[in-house]
């Protein structure tokens, strides 16, 4: 289910893939318009995107699963990204105020355990941005890219899956409306057709961009024992014995 990490590479240095990157970009950036002070985590393969955030934030790290694959970024810096199991992330409980998620969910084979380790290590007042391939869109029609790879989702299923694993969804958008063709003409009007599409609320477009925070006060279900209910009798019964003969019962009665 997972794309290799050098397929992912090669992809975003292709012109399609510099387009995806921009329009993606520009949605985030409308959701996170700085992390200035900000400690920001990056999983799946977030790095054509933490560049929006390297600058200026405390700190700025990648983790990609082991079943993708790691490459070393920044390129020529020290290393920022590392291999990491994504159940069991190497940080402390509440480490980071602000995790962007890309290429993540909808490779995870369990997207939902994949979640609860964010929401572990995400900060009480922290916020997720995860990037979504939307199952209504052209480019999960086609696997020459990485949004055709993986499982889509749908905006209610992204919802159920956030609250099932103490998220609450707080913003929504949507980015590349454009065909996944590389053809001059299309790349060239890349920008209209966002604008085109986000005037319009089409339903068509290629990846969900959703922002969430963490529910610190999550409810319990409540567990109640099952009374079992023994029948009491209130008064003694005496039931004769089967060898008892009474006298109106003998076979040889006084006379």
């Amino acid at each position: 289910m997972t794309i290799d990490v050098v397929d992912l590479r090669e992809f975003y240095s292709r012109r399609l893939g510099i387009v995806a990157r921009q329009m993606i970009n520009r949605g985030i950036r409308q959701r996170w318009p700085t992390a200035a002070g900000q400690r920001v985590l990056g999983i799946g393969y977030p790095t054509p995107y933490l560049g929006l955030f390297r600058e200026d934030a405390e700190r700025c790290i990648a983790f990609m699963p082991a079943a993708q694959g790691v490459l070393k970024w920044p390129t020529g810096r020290p290393a920022l990204a590392s291999l990491v199991d994504e159940f069991s992330l190497p940080l402390p409980d509440a480490a980071v105020d602000r995790i962007l998620l890309v290429h993540a969910l909808e490779m995870s084979d369990d997207p939902a355990a994949l979640l609860r380790e964010v929401w572990r290590v995400l900060s009480p007042s922290g916020r997720v941005i995860a990037v979504i391939p939307n199952r209504r869109g052209v480019w999960t029609r086609t696997d020459s890219t990485p949004f055709g790879h993986g499982r889509p989702y749908s905006r209610s299923q992204i919802t159920d899956l956030l609250r099932q694993t103490w998220f609450t969804p707080t913003a929504w958008g949507e980015a590349l409306f454009m065909p996944p063709y590389a053809g001059g003409w299309v790349l060239k009007s890349a920008q209209m057709w966002e604008r085109a599409g986000a005037a319009l609320s089409l339903p068509f477009a290629g990846v969900h961009i959703v922002e969430a925070t963490k529910q610190v006060y999550r409810a319990i279900p409540a567990k109640r024992e099952r009374a079992r209910l023994i029948p009491a009798l209130t008064k003694p019964v005496l039931v004769p014995s089967s060898t008892t003969v009474t006298r109106s019962e003998s076979p040889f009665p006084f006379r």
